[in-house]
């Protein structure tokens, strides 16, 4: 069929073509949409669309154009425009018009930085020679064909930075990792256990069996879980196992019978796929529970955060944790954290004798100084693990969070 028409115009840079595949390609919908925005972030959105940003919450050196670069994440975007990057949505409010999803920027587009009449506003360049469309026959026919395509728009945090932590840490009760399965040994009774090694289990409540049909069942290893305190009030809000590696079933538990006719348990049979510290026997087995696919859009805490302060540092390896460090906070769902919230952190300030009046003295307290941003991304009922975004001088334990502002 030939038909003379019109034809839409057609991207003509490479990352112009990446962005009209993304909207046709057949791929989940969690990564076609990017993380959910919620309502509060659109409306904010919106009301910067129709007035934009005051100059005063410019970041001091925002530039009047900047390209988008691979390796550029939404976060650090904000962070060169807004002197608060949490405040992601109001950068997108300032181009609303021409970015429909906030999570589809791409490497090579320009925004352009205008103000006028004490606001500022974003815009998105034109990109050169993509103007002007083509008015060439085309012959349409119909097909059908599939392409994988990367999805190379911009994320809102570098997964790089969480995705480790998202299968790794884990926060359980204290009967979770009494009750599961338990290497009892391992080849030639080798008491440090690694990676190529194989290991028998046997389960607490039921039997390690594999599953008929299925894929082979993988399963995390933990060490004995420790009790992770408020640091305020003391009270244990959870247990946090130590992550180990991983293994896979090869042989589910059996029996056998033996003279007589009693019958005596047989252990499952695993082989180590991937050792973070050596094994040994005690250690618990939870089925793993395959890569999770998240995206996080930072935003405040849509209700006053009360009582926050970082209980520990994973791993309990440093007194002192930096920018892209993760920590555990003394709150979780059950005090409406989410994964995305955002939380201020405070240094405590220093109490000292106030000498300075001849013949006084009086015990004063500077006062609390913001010291960087976390973000919740894997919230518990009563615990949350958070990145550290930001800080001046380290996060510690007992820094108290609030709202950022």
């Amino acid at each position: 069929m030939k038909a003379q028409r019109k034809a839409p115009a057609l991207p003509r840079k490479p990352w112009q073509w990446t962005a009209v595949l993304a909207g046709l390609a057949l791929v989940p919908a969690a990564w076609a949409q990017g993380p959910a925005v919620t309502q509060e972030q659109r409306s904010t959105a919106q009301q910067v669309a129709d007035r934009g940003v005051p100059l005063a919450e410019l970041a001091p050196n925002a530039p009047d154009r900047y390209t988008v670069k691979s390796g550029d994440t939404l976060w650090g975007i904000s962070q060169v425009f807004l002197t608060s990057p949490w405040r992601w949505p109001e950068l997108w409010g300032m181009n609303l018009q021409e970015v429909r999803n906030p999570h589809r920027i791409y490497p090579g587009q320009q925004l352009v930085l205008e103000k006028r009449d004490g606001r500022a506003t974003l815009r998105l360049a034109q990109q050169p020679g993509a103007d002007g469309p083509p008015t060439d026959t085309v012959r349409v026919s119909p097909r059908a064909r599939v392409e994988p395509i990367a999805d190379t728009s911009l994320p809102t945090i570098r997964p790089g930075l969480i995705e480790p932590f998202l299968a790794e840490p884990l926060i359980v009760s204290e009967t979770t990792l009494s009750q599961a399965p338990r290497i009892v040994s391992a080849t030639d009774n080798r008491v440090l256990i690694t990676r190529g090694d194989r290991v028998y289990a046997r389960g607490s409540t039921a039997p390690l069996a594999i599953n008929a049909g299925g894929p082979a069942e993988e399963f995390r290893v933990f060490r004995q879980a420790v009790p992770l305190r408020d640091p305020y009030t003391r009270a244990v809000l959870g247990y946090e196992a130590q992550y180990l590696g991983q293994a896979v079933l090869v042989r589910g538990e059996g029996t056998e019978t033996v003279q007589g006719g009693a019958a005596r348990a047989v252990a499952a049979t695993l082989d180590v796929i991937s050792a973070r510290s050596e094994m040994a026997v005690g250690d618990r087995l939870l089925p793993d529970p395959g890569r999770q696919l998240v995206s996080y859009a930072p935003r405040a805490p849509e209700r006053p955060v009360t009582g926050a302060a970082v209980v520990s540092m994973y791993g309990d390896a440093v007194a002192l944790a930096g920018q892209n460090q993760v920590v555990v906070i003394n709150k979780g769902t059950a005090d409406g954290l989410a994964a995305g919230h955002v939380l201020a952190v405070l240094k405590a300030g220093a109490s000292f004798t106030d000498r300075s009046q001849p013949g006084q003295r009086a015990e004063v307290k500077l006062p609390d100084e913001r010291n960087g941003l976390l973000m919740v991304f894997r919230p518990f009922e009563r615990l949350s693990y958070a990145l550290i975004l930001e800080t001046n001088e380290g996060v510690r334990i007992g820094d108290r969070l609030v709202n950022p502002r």
